[in-house]
This record gives C-alpha cells, structure tokens and sequence, in this order.
C-alpha cells in the first residue's frame, strides 16, 4: 500500500519535477543516481523553508537594531532636552530671585517711610492734644477775666468810688487785650497744626497704598517662584527616577554607588552650592528650602550621570548581530557535556567593532586559554567586563578606556564555534547576567 501511495504521489508531482539522474562515472565503471518527483519536491520545500527562515531572521535583526538605535537617540534627545529645560529654568529662577530680593527691598524702604510718616503723625496729634489743652485753659482763664471785668465796671459805675473804680478799670482791660491776643495766637497754631495733621494723613494713605502694591508684585512673584519651583521639581523627577530604577533593575544599590561617587568627587563650590538668603542666622525661608532641595536634586542626578558611566550598561557591539546563547547552564557546543555558560554570545561578521561598556581600566589585552584573544576591563564598584574570542585587539593593559571606544574586533579565536564575541560581568569575582544590565538601560541610554 505505501508502495502505491508513493507510485501515485511521483506520477502527480513528475509533471513539475520530472525524474532526474545523476551519473557518477570513475575509471572502472559507471553508476547513477536516480532523484524521484517526491525526492526534488521535498528538497525544493525544505530549502524554500530554510530560505524564508533565513529571510525573517534577518528581517527581527534588523529591525531590532534600528528600533534600538532610534530608542537611544530619542533617549539622547530627551535628555538633552530636560537638560536644556533645566538650564532655562534655573536662569528664570534665579532672575525671579532677584527681583523678589529687590521687590523685598522696595517694601522694607516704603516700610519705613510708612513707619517714619506714622511717627510724625502721631507728633503732630499730641502737639495738637497739647495745644488744645493750653486752649482750654486760656479760655478759662479768659471768661475768668471777663467775668472780674464786669464786676469791675459794675463798681465803676459807683459814683462813691469813681477814683478807686478808675484806678482798678485800666489793668483788668490791659490783662482782657492779652488774653484774647493769646487765643488769636493759639487758634492760629491750632490751626497750622490741623492742617499739618491732614498733609502727613494723606501722605500715610499713599504710603499705605504703595505697601499694598508692592505686597501685590511680592505675591505675584512668590507665585511664579512656586511655579518655576515645580516646573524644576517634575523635570528632576522625570530624570532622576529612570536612572534610579535602572541601578535597582541591575540589582546594584543606588545609593552605595551615590556615595561611592561622592567620595571620588568630593570638591565643593561652583554654581551648586546650597542658597541662603538671609545671614542674621534666622530660620531658612520656604523657597530657599526648596531651592538647597532641588540643587541636592541636581547633585543626586549628576552623581548618578558619573556612575552609569562607570557602569557596563551599554552594547558591546553595534550594527548587525545575532543573540545566539544566554547566561546560565547549556549544552556544551563542543559536546562536553552540560556546562555553566558565564557569559553572553553575540554571532557578527568578522572583524566586527567591539566597544567597552563603561569607563575603566585595562588589566587584560592578550591570549588566555579558552577564551582565545581576551580584554578584561577594571570598572568602578568591583565591576569587571571581559570580551573574548576576539580576532585583533587594539589596547594595551594599563589603557584607560571609555564607554564606546574600540577595544577589539569580533573573530574565532580559542574555543569557539564560529565568528562570535563571548561578553562577561563579574561583580566581586562571580559572574552574572549581562542581559540584566543591558534591558535595564533599553528606556535610558
């Protein structure tokens, strides 16, 4: 029955593929073989499968190189564009700054004068309580002597002493002239003064008015240093916690590495020193609270900038490569049996770029063993890289290197299948996975 099955399925297909032989011919004889329909059609589909994997393998490669290269330039632009904000931000800051400071100066000046104008207003109404209490007691006085006049001249008219009457008439209406030439000269005064009270009142209302104004612009300017203020805090947000979550993805700890960096970069001074504003020794103001927490802020993200240099988080290899095996135990290419691969595989073209991953120091640039040609890097933080198989290496131990320079080129070398590059991390001696590194940095470099 498959006999006939198969009789069927060469006469169906003998029509597209017709029966081939092939001769093979040698000095004593001559033998052929015969390629049946079924046999050329099961070549033609395996090698149109094989081409199409080829095709779309390609194709994955491909695409993941450029959306990966676009990704890091969007990256790159966004960067330098908070950047950019941030800069613009910290100039309108610190103009908002200084006109608040002279806006304060203003309103301390008018302050005083307000201060100055009410002490003088308050002079001229205890002169005018003073001079309307001399008033009183002149016009007490004086209807006192009114009333001693009339007494007097009711005496006058006396006939019996018209000689003692006159002598007494002449010094009560010389004492009367006095008294009421004192109340013209008082009234006069009081007069003066009142007017003086009413002058200085209405320059203290104008004063008042030019407090209140500037109270307004001091208000204003307060609301627009609240709003740079937050504008400044989002922007640190936005930039600080991608790199946060990229050492903690890493499994590194940020704040070890913070402060590892500190201690390698502990100048002070220049444009990030803490603001104060006041040097009486008072209680720092809220905006200069704010303003020390953002420059920490940017502090904490230039820290930060330091150390993802100084840590592997970029691509060993740039264009077009192909993931061929992970980190973790494997069957040995070799046939050795299961073995514990410590390390990353990216399959290329020959002599293919091999770049450092992070700023440090050259310890090994030459033959080691299994790894063939072999460059080992010295990190920060007890960090090591290694890049093997390598076909030409282009440093020297001592070379201190930086992220994205040429170290090397792909190849073969050591033990080795094919054309590759073997990349490792160690932290502390024991090796973990690159591919941790790498997909934490995909949203940041």
């Amino acid at each position: 029955m498959l006999t006939r099955l198969a009789f069927r399925i060469n006469t169906s297909l003998e029509r597209y593929f017709p029966e081939q032989r092939l001769f093979l011919k040698s000095d004593s004889e001559t033998r052929f073989i015969r390629l049946r329909p079924a046999t050329q059609a099961l070549a033609v589909v395996g090698g149109s499968v094989v081409l199409a994997w080829t095709i779309l393998a390609t194709a994955i490669v491909l695409m993941d190189s450029i959306s990966a290269g676009s990704g890091r330039e969007q990256t790159l632009r966004q960067q330098a564009l908070y950047e950019q904000r941030l800069n613009a931000l910290s100039e309108d800051r610190d103009a908002r700054a200084e006109e608040a400071a002279r806006a304060q100066e203003r309103f301390n000046l008018a302050l005083e004068q307000v201060a100055e104008m009410q002490s003088r207003l308050l002079a001229s109404e205890d002169r005018r309580r003073e001079l309307e209490t001399g008033i009183d007691v002149i016009q007490s006085t004086l209807r006192r002597t009114i009333k001693e006049r009339d007494e007097a001249r009711a005496l006058a008219s006396d006939s019996a002493v018209v000689e003692a009457a006159s002598g007494l008439s002449t010094p009560m209406l010389g004492r009367s002239r006095d008294a009421a030439a004192t109340v013209d000269i008082l009234a006069d005064a009081l007069a003066e003064t009142a007017q003086e009270r009413d002058v200085m009142e209405g320059a203290a209302g104008q004063a008042n008015e030019r407090a209140e104004a500037l109270m307004a612009e001091k208000r204003a300017l307060q609301s627009r240093n609240n709003e740079i203020f937050t504008r400044l805090e989002e922007a640190l947000t936005v930039s600080v916690e991608p790199l946060d979550k990229m050492f903690r993805d890493a499994g590194l700890s940020p704040d070890d590495l913070i402060n590892q960096v500190r201690r390698g970069y502990s100048g002070q001074g220049g444009p990030l020193s803490p603001i104060s504003l006041s040097t009486s020794g008072s209680v720092s103001h809220a905006d200069e609270l704010r303003a020390n927490a953002i420059l920490q802020g940017l502090d904490q993200m230039n820290l930060y900038r330091l150390a993802a240099f100084k840590t592997p988080f970029a691509m060993p290899v740039r264009g077009n490569v192909r993931f061929t095996s992970g980190f973790g135990p494997r069957r040995d290419p070799k046939g050795a049996g299961r073995r514990m691969h410590e390390g990353i595989d990216y399959a290329g073209a020959y002599g293919l770029p091999i770049h450092a991953t992070a700023d440090g120091v050259v310890t090994q640039a030459g033959w080691h063993s299994g790894y063939g040609r072999l460059i080992t890097i010295k990190h920060e933080f007890g960090i090591e890289t290694r890049y093997a198989h390598l076909s030409a290496i282009r440093v020297n131990v001592g070379d201190r290197v930086s992220r994205g320079d040429r170290i090397g080129d792909m190849g073969n070398s050591g033990r080795s299948t094919g054309t590759h590059l073997h990349y490792e991390i160690r932290i502390g001696g024991r090796a973990v996975n690159p591919m941790t590194f790498i997909k934490a940095a995909n949203n940041v470099f």
